[in-house]
């Protein structure tokens, strides 16, 4: 029977969990995760789970940081001059913005501190630093 390699469009059914067992995503209610393997889609670690799988098998696997959504890195949360926000946003801790770089290129950030003079924004991907726990079913490819 045929096995999945590098360059295969896959159809995969998921569920994501924490180690503490919180389901962070899964695909059930949904369509499967479609992809090509080896194209950079989906983090290292799903990927390099999938390749070598045959269609209707399952698995259980982890991913460390490293092959997921690496380490949180420390230059990634910025402080902000408070004025830069819109006025109609109130800003607490725990909430999502969007936000314009310099750039031009657009981000997502986590609030972790608001004082009166600045905002601190955390631009880490949610997952950095979480080992991630999947069950996968190979659909088809």
């Amino acid at each position: 029977m045929k096995t999945a390699k590098n360059g295969d469009k896959v159809k995969v059914e998921y569920t994501l969990t924490l180690d503490d067992g919180q389901v962070v995503d899964t695909s059930k209610g949904r369509d499967p995760l479609e992809f090509t393997l080896g194209e950079g889609h989906v983090i290292k670690g799903f990927n390099d789970a999938v390749v070598g799988m045959k269609v209707n098998e399952e698995k259980d696997f982890k991913v460390e940081p490293k092959d997921g959504y690496g380490e949180p890195r420390p230059d990634m949360k910025l402080k902000l001059p408070r004025q830069n926000l819109s006025k109609e946003q109130t800003p607490q801790v725990g909430m999502i913005i969007g936000m314009t770089m310099q750039d031009g290129r657009k981000a997502m950030g986590k609030i972790f501190e608001v004082t009166e003079e600045h905002l601190g924004i955390d631009l880490n991907h949610p997952l950095a630093g979480e080992v991630l726990n999947f069950h996968i079913k190979l659909i088809s490819f």
